[in-house]
C-alpha cells in the first residue's frame, strides 16, 4: 500500500494521549505573540506557558494574544521532508474562513510540485476548528489503520466534513463581548442571571448561538441531550469534548453524555494556544458526528424543544 502521512495543524487541538492512541505522529505548529512581548511557539502541550497561565493571560483585557499560523516557506519545509522519502502528503487545515493556514499550506504545495512533479500532497480544508477540526483527524487517522488508501480517506473528509456538529456552553461571557460578539451589557448581565449561550457549528464552521440555558448543570444537560438526540449511528462512533480551562466541566459532560448515548468512547482534550486566543477561557464544547449541516433550522428546532421541557 501507498505509504502517507496524515499532517494537521496545531489547532486541531488533540492532546499527547488521543495523538498516541490514533496514531498522530507529526504536525504543523504555529506561532503566539504575547503583548508583554512573549513569542511562543504553537504546540499541542502546555510545554511553554501553563494552561492556567495562558487562560489568565488572555482573559486579561490589558493584555492582546495574538497568532499566526506557519507560513508557506515553514509548509514548503515540512512538505519537503516527506516528499524526500516518497510519501504522500495529507495535509489538514482548520477552516479557511477563519484563518489563512489552508492558503498558506496549498501554496507551499504547488511550489512542492514544481520542485518535485511526482509529489503527492492533498491539502484539506476542513471548514471547522478546535475540537470539529480534530474529530475529522481522528477520523482520518482511523480510517488510515482501517485499510484506507490516500484518496479513499481525502474522499471520506471531504464528503463528511460538514456533517460534524458540536454543542457546549461558553462560561466566560465578558471575554466574549470583548470580542465583539455580544454588548458587554448583555454579558454582564447573563453572568449575573447565570445564561449560558448554545450552539452548533453553521456549514462553514462558525459557531452559532441559537439557545441559553441557566447554570452550567443545565447547560451541560441540555448538551448531552442535544447529542443524543442528534448523533448519527452512536455505536459506532467516539465523541471529542473540548474545553479552555474548564476541565471539571469538560468531565461532567463526559460523564453525561456516556450515561445518555451509547457510543465507543468519549475523549477530553484541551484547547491549546493555537485557538485559544480565538475562543477565550470558559468554553466546553461536544464534537460528534450528525447528518449534514445546512441551514441549522432542525438543529434549532431540536434545541428549542430541548430547552423547552
Amino acid at each position: 500500500m501507498e505509504q502517507y502521512v496524515i499532517l494537521p495543524d496545531v489547532t486541531c487541538d488533540l492532546n499527547e494521549q488521543i495523538r498516541n492512541e490514533f496514531g498522530l505522529t507529526d504536525y504543523v505548529k504555529a506561532h503566539v505573540s504575547i503583548s508583554d512581548g512573549r513569542e511562543l511557539v504553537s504546540e499541542l502541550d502546555w510545554n511553554n506557558i501553563s494552561m492556567k497561565e495562558f487562560y489568565a493571560t488572555v482573559g486579561d483585557k490589558r493584555m492582546k494574544v495574538s497568532t499566526s499560523p506557519a507560513n508557506t516557506d515553514e509548509y514548503y519545509r515540512i512538505f519537503e521532508e516527506y516528499v524526500k522519502k516518497g510519501v504522500a502528503i495529507l495535509s489538514m487545515s482548520l477552516s479557511s474562513t477563519i484563518s489563512a493556514t489552508f492558503n498558506f499550506a496549498d501554496m507551499a504545495a504547488k511550489r512542492i510540485r514544481e520542485n518535485y512533479p511526482d509529489a503527492k500532497i492533498y491539502c484539506f480544508d476542513s471548514f471547522r476548528m478546535t475540537g470539529a477540526y480534530g474529530l475529522l483527524v481522528m477520523h482520518a487517522l482511523e480510517k488510515k489503520r482501517e485499510g484506507m488508501s490516500f484518496e479513499e480517506v481525502c474522499e471520506w473528509l471531504e464528503n463528511n466534513k460538514r456533517r460534524v456538529h458540536q454543542m457546549g456552553p461558553i462560561d466566560d461571557l465578558i471575554f466574549v463581548a470583548r470580542r465583539g460578539r455580544i454588548s458587554m451589557g448583555k454579558a454582564i448581565m447573563g453572568s449575573f442571571a447565570g445564561v449560558k449561550p448554545l450552539g452548533d457549528c453553521n456549514a462553514e464552521g462558525y459557531a452559532t448561538v441559537f439557545g441559553k440555558a441557566k447554570g452550567i448543570k443545565k447547560a451541560l444537560a441540555v448538551t448531552a441531550e442535544y447529542v443524543k438526540q442528534t448523533i448519527v449511528d452512536p455505536e459506532s462512533q467516539f465523541v471529542l469534548i473540548s474545553h479552555s480551562d474548564r476541565e471539571e466541566y469538560a468531565m461532567m459532560l463526559k460523564e453525561l453524555i456516556e450515561k445518555a448515548v451509547p457510543v465507543r468512547k468519549v475523549y477530553v482534550s484541551d484547547v491549546f494556544p493555537g485557538c485559544g486566543p480565538n475562543i477565550g477561557p470558559g468554553m466546553i464544547g461536544a464534537y460528534y458526528l450528525g447528518n449534514e449541516i445546512t441551514d441549522l433550522a432542525s438543529e434549532k428546532e431540536t434545541l428549542t424543544k430541548i430547552l423547552g421541557k
